[in-house]
């Protein structure tokens, strides 16, 4: 028999349930109707044996939103019988942690039932709060399952993460957003089913197009395209683009100027101009500039380019970029936008040579070798009678005093007098 706190917790969780985000309502509770992830835990895979045999250990999912981390955490406490603990690092501190750990410890004194800590976004964890339960992941008390979007290698201390499995997510597919929405729409007792709805095929595309794999993001703007919809004579609720349309006006890019995405992408904006694409070059410009990137972060990264990788090929790439930069500068946007779409393009489709930038990076490597030669004396000044005597500036050859300003002297040190460090390339 249930006591007063259990039958409260009891009807919390049943009118939570009752009114939760359709997102939240059809959070599948076992493998089989798990969408998506099949590299992950697809029939024969390795962490779904695992998980099928009690036998998944600590793990960190890593994946972008909506594509079933929490839901994945949720089936495995439910497949081990373990006690489950969801919490937040956003909202949790290491007070939260060590009332769980306590928990953890009464209830393996007592019982064989392991406990699951679930950290969502556990990159948000500061060096405190992940050695707080180190120990515990460590010696088998907790069982850790962290949902991140942020490469774990770069937010996760090196001590937690080499006790945890990393898992890679991956968006969910066209085709397994179109099965997540038709199993919404069909199913009546969590679903959308009792409402009658019909969505345009337009409106569908849209939807699936729009959420960019982010299942929580499809589900919930799907639910509220449908009770935003007014029901016809017959009682069907036929959700168009236009409906479509408004349910999703808040989903922006989905770029991140501080996380991961902001690297990725300027990355790929770099190499696409360096492989002489400026279609691409234009589509990851728009990706930055539509999620608020720092305009003067891509103006300053376009310098850098035009000297490392147009170098010699192009003169004039060096002076655009910097006059993009300054133009940027002084007028601010949305103008500044035209100016570097105008610098995008214009270095994609510049020759490219990076001769230059090799040449420095071969002799720094001399030098950091320990390869320290003094100059030849004759390439010394001799400001003093007695550096003339040492032979300091004896025998120099004034460049612009011989045909087309080109001497035979020798310029490097005679321990590297034959090393090439400039290689030409295509000019």
């Amino acid at each position: 028999m249930k006591n007063q706190g259990e039958l409260f917790d009891y009807s919390l969780k049943q009118n939570l349930a009752r009114t939760a985000p359709l997102a939240a309502r059809m959070r599948p509770s076992s493998l089989d109707g798990f969408i998506g992830q099949k590299k992950t835990v697809g029939q024969g895979t390795a962490l779904r044996n695992a998980i099928k045999n009690d036998m998944a250990g600590s793990i960190i999912l890593w994946g972008p939103p909506g594509c079933g981390k929490t839901t994945l955490a949720r089936i495995i406490a439910r497949e081990s019988k373990a006690k489950f603990y969801p919490i937040s690092a956003v909202a949790s501190g290491v007070a939260d942690l060590r009332k769980i750990v306590a928990e953890a410890k009464e209830l393996r004194a007592t019982s064989s039932i392991k406990t699951i800590l679930f950290i969502d976004e556990i990159h948000r964890f500061n060096k405190a709060q992940q050695d707080a339960i180190l120990p515990f992941v460590e010696n088998g008390l907790i069982t850790l399952i962290g949902a991140t979007t942020e490469n774990p290698s770069f937010e996760v201390n090196n001590a937690l993460l080499s006790r945890c499995r990393v898992y890679v997510m991956e968006p969910l597919s066209q085709e397994e957003m179109t099965l997540t929405i038709k199993r919404a729409i069909e199913n009546r007792e969590k679903g959308l089913a009792a409402y009658n709805p019909i969505i345009d095929k337009e409106a569908e595309d849209f939807l699936i197009s729009t959420a960019r794999g982010d299942a929580r993001i499809a589900l919930n703007a799907l639910e509220y395209a449908v009770l935003s919809t007014t029901p016809n004579a017959d009682g069907v609720r036929y959700v168009t683009i236009e409906t479509m349309r408004e349910a999703l006006a808040y989903r922006t890019s989905d770029y991140d100027k501080k996380g991961e995405n902001h690297y990725d992408i300027i990355s790929a904006f770099i190499k696409s101009m360096r492989n002489s694409d400026p279609n691409a070059a234009s589509y990851w410009l728009a990706r930055m500039l539509e999620g608020g990137e720092d305009p003067l972060f891509i103006a300053r990264r376009m310098i850098i380019f035009a000297s490392e990788d147009i170098g010699l090929a192009d003169p004039n790439a060096l002076p655009l970029a910097v006059n993009i930069f300054q133009g940027v500068h002084s007028i601010g946007m949305p103008e500044g936008r035209i100016l570097l779409a105008h610098g995008a393009c214009y270095l994609a489709l510049a020759k490219k040579n990076n001769s230059a930038y090799m040449a420095l990076e071969a002799a720094v490597k001399d030098v950091k070798e320990g390869k320290l030669f003094p100059p030849p004396k004759h390439l010394r000044n001799a400001p003093t009678q007695l550096m003339k005597e040492q032979g300091y500036g004896l025998g120099y050859k004034y460049a612009h005093n011989y045909e087309n300003g080109i001497t035979d002297m020798q310029c490097l040190p005679d321990q590297l007098k034959d090393k090439v460090y400039f290689k030409s390339g295509k000019l």
